[in-house]
């Protein structure tokens, strides 16, 4: 299928970064995400809650589309797939999330990156990318995230993303089946801009 009609089929927004594409997912992406999950579950696991015995079943996999569908309606939450440009391979997820209007203007941003697409760049792509769609057609005015300490590689996505470590949260979130200290990071709208024109090319590490 032509990149150009593969696109146009997603019901979404569409945002292209550097080396990577990402759009909504659809009922069609079932199996390369299951594939890529299963593959990656080991490398996921000690970052994330625990997945329910179900999880990459194709039930759950359109009861989490149903989801999704009600977040982009209400403007809450922009979960999308993230893909690489010249074979739409999947290569992970990233998720603009708990987004908040009014005085706060604020979201929440999560990933995560296939075990056989890391150390490539394609976080950094894809939260770069993510990140000049809620400073940009969203408006946002800050984007928050957080990671476990001992996750380097996250870290380290963030903050060549443009991100700032703000603090530590204890027990922040149940990761794993534990709950779990997370640091804090939040960047600014005017903070992105000036690292938006740097290079992150999805052949560069993390």
């Amino acid at each position: 299928m032509a990149l150009f009609d593969w696109m146009a089929e997603a019901t979404g927004p569409v945002l292209n970064g550097q080396g990577v594409v990402l759009r909504p997912p659809r009922p069609s992406d079932y199996m390369a995400w299951a594939a890529l999950r299963e593959e990656s579950r080991d490398y996921l696991q000690p970052w994330e809650p625990v997945w329910a015995e179900d999880d990459l079943s194709r039930a759950a996999f359109r009861r989490r589309l149903g989801v999704y569908a009600r977040e982009m309606e209400l403007g809450t939450a922009w979960p999308l797939f993230v893909f690489d440009p010249a074979d739409e391979a999947l290569l992970g997820a990233i998720t603009l999330s708990n987004i908040r209007r009014g005085v706060a203007e604020t979201g929440t941003l999560g990933y995560w990156v296939g075990r056989p697409h890391a150390g490539r760049g394609v976080g950094t792509a894809a939260a770069r990318t993510m990140l000049a769609y809620a400073f940009g057609e969203l408006k946002l005015h800050r984007v928050e995230a957080a990671c476990l300490p001992t996750n380097h590689a996250s870290r380290r996505v963030l903050e060549k993303a443009g991100f700032r470590q703000e603090g530590m949260a204890r027990a922040y979130l149940k990761i794993n089946g534990r709950w779990a200290d997370h640091l804090l990071f939040g960047v600014l709208d005017e903070e992105f801009a000036a690292v938006a024109s740097r290079p992150a090319r999805v052949s560069d590490p993390l």
